[in-house]
């Protein structure tokens, strides 16, 4: 079962108190102990940014790992890829990440391991990746359209409620055709595809949403039906 599972923001590195989407992500893989490899390329491997994963994960009912393109583990990095049941993408620069992936060959190997049933799991640009096209601030000031890994079809805008320039930005672009029709994901969001198609859309609180947002003689905003994972 190919299975993605993007976050508008949230989790260890943006909710460190809450562990209600690490957990959920963790608890989608088939075996008892996952083996979950952080990617932490769009921060330029930040080693803070490493030692949060650590700091979280080592604590859970995981095997805890990470991948470092200035760094690698091994030459082999489809089989180290490969072994892992879930990959966990950090938030950062979405055009580095895409670039630096690409001339490593990742995107190749990550499409074969969704196909094969590696889970692919992220938030911001570890989110947006996964889609056709997304908004991001790669570029420096302001908010523009990314052609992005197309694993998933349409947009993808993360920090929907988080950053308030972000809403009437992707509205504007969707508008202007420079960017698809997609799906906005507020902070502490998550949506969890199975193949193509949405499984669920699951909250870390309880008033967080995610969005259809399309063109259709104006701008339509549809709320998506959001489950709560507290109590």
């Amino acid at each position: 079962m190919k299975q993605i599972i993007a976050m508008g923001g949230g989790g260890f590195s943006m909710e460190p108190d809450n562990p209600l989407l690490d957990r959920y992500i963790l608890n989608q893989a088939d075996t008892a102990k996952p083996k979950i490899c952080f990617l932490p390329t769009a921060s330029g491997d930040s080693e803070q940014y490493i030692s949060r994963f650590y700091n979280f994960f080592n604590q859970q009912n995981c095997d805890p790992s990470h991948l470092s393109l200035f760094s690698p583990p091994t030459r082999d990095l489809e089989n180290f890829i490969l072994e892992k049941d879930i990959l966990y993408v950090g938030g950062g620069n979405t055009k580095n990440l895409l670039a630096v992936w690409k001339d490593w060959g990742l995107d190749i190997i990550f499409r074969k391991a969704w196909e094969e049933g590696v889970i692919l799991a992220g938030l911001s640009a570890g989110a947006i990746c996964w889609f056709e096209q997304g908004v991001t601030d790669s570029f420096g000031d302001g908010l523009e359209p990314i052609t992005c890994l197309g694993f998933l079809k349409g947009s993808n805008c993360p920090h929907y409620d988080g950053e308030t320039e972000r809403r009437p930005a992707y509205h504007k672009l969707i508008e202007s055709k420079k960017i698809q029709s997609g799906i906005a994901v507020d902070d502490g969001v998550a949506i969890h595809y199975k193949g193509h198609e949405i499984h669920k859309i699951i909250s870390s609180r309880p008033d967080a949403k995610a969005y259809s947002v399309f063109w259709e003689k104006g701008i339509i905003e549809r709320k998506l039906p959001t489950e709560y994972l507290g109590t």
